[in-house]
């Protein structure tokens, strides 16, 4: 958290920015001096001033994820890539399932997308959200052009044709609202407009923000706007790892079991209108997921 401190010599009163975090082991703190008045553009201040910190902790190891990711996908023989691919598919599409309230477990996920094996006594809508999934995520992987809103409109589709054609593809026109959250998502009358300024953004952002960043980004702006009445979540997962996929970093699994400081990261994010927030969990949860290959 980027908090302004304020201090005083006599009459006087000088503001600055502050943050800590933990690096190597200890607690380091960094400040940016802001004047004797906290300047107008100071959500453009903070975010550069957070920019570079997290350029300093983060990107150098995250970018050592990506080389040895590469090494070792390049020594795998064909057979070995395919095996990996599925048994990430299948973990994926469990968990981000599991997340938005399907009952499958992992065992059954796996049956049914490895096996054809239906699981009893489950919903039917969970069995055929699964499935779709499974094949989104595999279109997603190869997917060789850019994000923009038709793509995006298509995948979703996709994913719910088979359980709620209603609103599969098609763009919210009411109110919706999220459960155990504070945060409620833009009015329907401005999606639309909202939409067009994540793909400006997304269009400006692609050369200039590292990729893991502009992962974390696009999925918490997407989620924001929450511009289908069902499946933001699931969408905006499957953005992140086009992302992450799409500049040869290895693809984030976000488990089910970790969903509480996923849900907490992305609300404090939304209410507070601080990026950062959700950043910063991204990192910490990617580093996490791929520690063998920082070593």
């Amino acid at each position: 958290m980027v908090d302004i401190r304020e201090r005083r010599t006599g009459a006087k009163v000088y503001y600055y920015l502050e943050h800590s975090f933990r690096l190597n082991g200890r607690v380091v703190k960094k400040e940016l001096y802001l004047g004797q008045s906290i300047p107008r553009n100071i959500e453009m201040i903070k975010s550069d001033f957070m920019q570079r910190i997290y350029g300093q902790k983060w990107y150098a190891p995250l970018d050592k994820i990506r080389v040895n990711y590469k090494k070792d996908i390049g020594s795998a023989t064909l057979a070995e890539k395919e095996k990996e691919l599925e048994s990430f598919m299948i973990k994926f599409t469990y968990n981000t399932q599991r997340i938005e309230g399907s009952t499958l477990n992992l065992r059954e996920t796996a049956d049914l997308l490895q096996h054809g094996i239906t699981p009893s006594s489950k919903p039917n809508r969970d069995v055929k959200e699964a499935e779709a999934h499974s094949r989104l995520f595999y279109e997603m992987f190869n997917y060789k052009k850019d994000l923009n809103l038709q793509t995006v409109l298509e995948w979703h589709y996709k994913l719910l044709k088979d359980t709620r054609e209603d609103i599969a593809g098609k763009i919210r026109t009411r109110h919706v609202w999220i459960a155990r959250t504070e945060f409620v998502p833009p009015a329907p009358a401005v999606v639309h407009a909202e939409l067009d300024a994540f793909f400006r953004w997304y269009d400006k952002s692609k050369g200039k923000v590292h990729p893991v960043e502009l992962a974390a980004l696009a999925h918490l702006k997407f989620v924001t706007i929450h511009p289908f009445v069902d499946g933001n979540g699931r969408i905006s997962r499957i953005l992140m790892n086009f992302i992450l996929n799409k500049h040869g970093y290895p693809m984030l699994n976000i488990p089910y079991t970790k969903r509480s400081g996923y849900y907490n990261a992305l609300e404090r994010a939304q209410v507070k209108k601080n990026d950062w927030i959700f950043v910063s969990w991204f990192f910490r949860r990617y580093m996490k997921e791929h520690r063998r290959y920082v070593k």
